[in-house]
């Protein structure tokens, strides 16, 4: 049995383990997820950021938190809450993100498990904010900020993309308690 932070009606959010890597190696590397990214990411990657996301659980209790689907105790993919400090008027700060496997789109586990995060960010870890960003491309995205109160804050060239010109306008939204 996984231990879970926290959950939802149907979900789990959790630290990562090292049966998770391989999973989302897969998810991470298929082109369809990674659409409105430069690239799908390498294994290395990967586990790098995975790595990233367990030392910043045991330092901030929380991350980019890995998701279970509850009924089958399947591993989805990743929602959760990142502190960012890339260069911009709204960092350092905490994020919210996502990136599940593409059979569990549409279903609404992103909205789900986004308002999940929002009351763990608010009401346990007291956080004052929390921002998202995306390309201007992505509606999916869009759509869940929009869903769960977020409002957009500004546009902007995000740091980590300058060179990729298809990504050059990103958005900014934001949500208080």
């Amino acid at each position: 049995m996984k231990k879970y932070g926290f959950t939802s009606d149907r979900l789990g959010f959790r630290n990562w383990i090292d049966t998770d890597i391989p999973q989302m190696i897969r998810i991470s590397a298929d082109p369809d997820v990674m659409e409105y990214f430069p690239a799908p990411a390498t294994p290395e990657e990967t586990t790098i950021f995975i790595r990233k996301m367990q030392s910043m659980y045991d330092e901030r209790q929380h991350c980019y938190f890995a998701v279970d689907r509850l009924e089958d105790d399947q591993f989805i993919g990743f929602i959760g809450l990142c502190y960012q400090t890339y260069e911009s008027s709204f960092t350092p700060g905490v994020d919210i993100g996502w990136r599940l496997h593409k059979d569990c789109w549409g279903q609404g586990y992103a909205t789900e498990g986004a308002r999940a995060n929002l009351e763990y960010a608010f009401n346990t870890l007291g956080l004052a904010s929390v921002f998202a960003t995306t390309v201007e491309q992505n509606l999916p995205s869009i759509n869940v900020m929009k869903k769960i109160g977020m409002r957009k804050k500004l546009e902007f060239v995000h740091p980590k993309l300058i060179g990729h010109p298809r990504f050059l306008n990103c958005l900014c939204y934001e949500i208080s308690p």
